[in-house]
């Protein structure tokens, strides 16, 4: 019998505000955090809205040596483990470090990081070969993602499996589901998990612009991330990071902890079709839901509440409503979905896991969230998304799912500790 995995710990660091509590408030208000950029001057650029995170690392605990050793996706996934690993009441100094991991997903690393350090090498450009005096000794930190696992696994004095998954926007989805199979498989007992991303920078911008797959709605900010709505214009970049602490149900159990719930099935599969295209039937997907719900144990009408990928492209939306169709069946017209993404943006690998920490909430407070900004939906999207206003709705059994650049397709189902299947 595989071992069952329980969530004890959550930590957010979201658009809207740094904390689980600033973030569900958000969440639940149905409020947007969308914007026009302030990190760099977006004036050159067809998109020039976002998601930014109001994050000062120095007031989240961090060192100014930390600070400058770290890029911006690392720096929020030190302080959201923080947070993450204190909610769930652990002692670092009790724990076998050699049972303890670190499971991080991201999709574009440091790559702000590293275009700023080219800029400052490079002269601004201006230089063939860059001068590498100029460089930060802490180079080479930016050039790997995996040093955001290493800052991780420092904070928590974890000494086991460290790993970081780079599979695009679905990478939050599935670091949490490498988590989830090495603790199932007995290479750990405890998994600190999530995913980050700092991707708010002109390298990144340029690089939608140019397949134009970001919002032109430049003079509505706050209104401009639409997911299903007719009058979407493309997606809102966002950052942010959720952490959290997994747990073999029977070791939470013998330390009387805090279970928000259990991960009971996960899965996921590529379409080997397109880098940026998806199939208009949405195969692929709702294969992953429907592996997903066979690993939980869970009849598709067991689902209360889907939390959907939603990222207010044309393509992603038709095909997400299709794929839900064709796992669910008759019970897609019954079950609420919503789009986060409507209020935080898209954070590429990191929204996986902010999605997980909003499902979490979503099952502790039977509430679900809304679909922020969705007033003329698209009739090829005709299932209820939950327009405008968070809704009390009893929510003991949560799928959420991700699509991703290079036809990446997950699926993770969540339920509450007294639904799990014994």
């Amino acid at each position: 019998m595989a071992r069952r995995v329980v969530i004890t710990g959550i930590g957010v660091s979201a658009p809207g505000g740094v904390g689980v509590d600033a973030f569900w408030n958000l969440m639940s208000e149905g409020r947007t955090a969308t914007r026009g950029i302030t990190l760099f001057d977006p004036s050159p650029f067809r998109s020039r809205v976002a998601a930014e995170v109001d994050f000062d690392p120095e007031a989240h605990g961090l060192t100014p040596q930390e600070i400058r050793r770290m890029d911006r996706a690392a720096q929020f996934g030190v302080v959201t483990a923080r947070e993450a690993f204190a909610d769930s009441g652990l002692d670092a100094a009790a724990l076998d470090p050699y049972r303890t991991g670190v499971s991080l997903g991201t999709a574009v690393g440091a790559a702000a990081g590293l275009a700023a350090e080219y800029r400052v090498a490079s002269d601004d450009g201006r230089l063939e070969l860059v001068d590498h005096r100029y460089a930060t000794p802490h180079l080479y930190d930016l050039f790997v993602p995996g040093s955001f696992a290493t800052e991780v696994a420092w904070v928590v004095g974890a000494e086991g499996p460290a790993t970081v998954v780079s599979t695009g926007c679905t990478a939050g989805i599935d670091a949490v589901g490498h988590a989830l199979d090495v603790i199932r498989d007995g290479g750990a007992d405890i998994m600190v998990t999530g995913a980050v991303d700092a991707p708010i920078a002109p390298i990144t911008m340029a690089a939608f612009d140019a397949i134009r797959a970001t919002t032109s709605l430049n003079d509505e900010a706050d209104t401009a991330s639409r997911p299903f709505d007719a009058s979407r214009k493309g997606f809102v970049l966002g950052e942010g990071a959720a952490v959290f602490v997994l747990e073999e149900l029977e070791y939470a159990r013998r330390r009387d902890a805090r279970v928000y719930g259990e991960i009971a099935g996960y899965a996921s599969r590529g379409n080997a079709f397109h880098m940026t295209g998806l199939r208009a039937d949405g195969a692929e997907l709702a294969e992953a839901i429907r592996a997903a719900l066979d690993e939980a144990h869970l009849d598709a009408s067991a689902v209360d509440y889907v939390n959907a990928h939603g990222s207010g492209t044309r393509q992603n939306d038709r095909h997400e409503t299709v794929a839900l169709k064709s796992a669910l069946g008759h019970h897609a017209y019954r079950a609420p979905v919503s789009s986060i993404k409507s209020m935080v943006g898209h954070s590429l690998g990191a929204i996986g896991s902010i999605e997980i920490a909003a499902c979490v909430l979503a099952m502790q407070h039977h509430v679900v969230p809304p679909t922020a900004n969705l007033h003329t939906p698209d009739p090829e999207c005709d299932l209820d998304f939950v327009p405008l206003t968070a809704r009390a709705h009893r929510t003991d059994a949560v799928l959420t799912i991700g699509s991703g650049f290079g036809g990446f397709q997950s699926a993770m189902v969540l339920t509450r500790p007294d639904r799990s299947a014994a």
